[in-house]
């Protein structure tokens, strides 16, 4: 069967070439007579996998010396939690609720102190990005807090919040490597890599070492202490090996692409052939204000449920694959992340070009 153009918000579509050679490597990698898979965390052969892996990391991101990178498991969500225990030393911060991930955030620190909604645009269901220049971040405030890209409902921060000095924490989780980045506007950046980077069971953090220190909040986990994993440069136990082994593929795909500046370039000249679509057609709309759009995740309806799920159906069948809008909003939604090629997105516009003639 030939693969399909997979357009699922997350676990997502992973470059062929990664692919390919994880497949020539899954029984034996390098002479080692063994899969990554089967590989003890303390060998030399995976020390030097994750050491790369972070190598190529620091190269493509510009990562100041000044930076921690980990990688761990437990997903983003898990980083909702472990964000206060690591931070919340005023036990107060402050919170930009643009989507389902930050409000989950957002609740999961009010767990641990004060979590202060400072702006939100859950007024128009997330549709656009709020105003963040001057906003009433409290003076004792630990941090201010964004989720970047809004994954479900296709909003980007395309200018940061005014923090008035406070630390920013970012959830990057889906524009992770999209784009170049000024890491030291930021406190944390952070990722589940489920959607541009790797496998899922993977978050990746990069934190400025200042934060990392014993004075965490009572009751916070060994595990979940930055300071533990940090000192123990992320193998403190067995970490997701094979995710992230699959993940320095990645870094080194994104290298060879021409690093993060050819990447933002691929990735706005996909979403522009998309966006440019849904602006001109009759059927088909676009659900987010023009100037907060994200490149990453494109969400659009045809203002029929019915119709709606007429098109998903139909796009499967001609392999277009997890066309169908997160439960919580409807609609449809195109997650055209780093990996999907520009012929796929091509590929949809001609298919929902033939869709709207015969629907019309």
């Amino acid at each position: 069967m030939s693969r399909v153009y997979n357009f699922s918000a997350g676990p997502a579509v992973l470059p062929e070439e990664v692919l390919r050679e994880a497949a020539d490597e899954m029984m034996d990698y390098r002479g080692t007579g063994m899969s990554v898979m089967e590989m003890s965390h303390r060998s030399k052969a995976y020390d030097e996998i994750i050491k790369d892996a972070e190598k190529d990391l620091r190269e493509l991101m510009n990562i100041p010396d000044n930076y921690k990178v980990l990688f761990l498991q437990g997903g983003a969500s898990q980083f909702f939690a472990e964000v206060p225990m690591n931070m919340m030393k005023n036990k107060k911060a402050a919170y930009i609720i643009t989507g389902q991930w930050a409000k989950k955030a957002w609740q999961e620190a009010k767990m641990y102190g004060e979590a202060i909604d400072v702006a939100s645009s859950a007024d128009k269901t997330f549709s656009y990005i709020p105003d963040c220049s001057d906003l009433a971040i409290p003076e004792d405030a630990d941090y201010v807090y964004i989720c970047e890209n809004n994954t479900i409902y296709g909003t980007k921060f395309w200018e940061l919040p005014n923090t008035k000095g406070k630390d920013l924490v970012a959830d990057v989780s889906s524009c992770f490597l999209s784009e170049p980045v000024d890491v030291s506007k930021y406190a944390v950046i952070y990722g589940g890599v489920q959607k541009n980077v790797g496998p899922a069971g993977v978050v990746i953090a990069i934190i400025r070492e200042d934060l990392i220190t014993d004075d965490v909040l009572p009751g916070t986990p060994t595990m979940l202490k930055w300071k533990t994993q940090a000192d123990n440069d992320s193998l403190y136990n067995t970490p997701p090996c094979y995710g992230i082994y699959i993940c320095g593929k990645v870094f080194k795909w994104i290298k060879k692409m021409g690093g993060l500046e050819a990447m933002k370039a691929h990735n706005e000249k996909k979403a522009k052939i998309l966006y440019d679509f849904l602006d001109s057609s009759k059927l088909f709309k676009g659900t987010v204000e023009a100037k907060d759009r994200s490149l990453m995740n494109v969400p659009f309806v045809t203002g029929n449920e019915e119709l709606d799920a007429k098109f998903v159906k139909e796009a499967k069948a001609a392999g277009f694959e997890n066309l169908k809008g997160h439960r919580s909003v409807g609609g449809m939604r195109a997650s055209i992340y780093n990996a999907m090629p520009i012929e796929g997105v091509q590929a949809l516009v001609d298919f929902m070009k033939k869709f709207e003639e015969e629907n019309a």
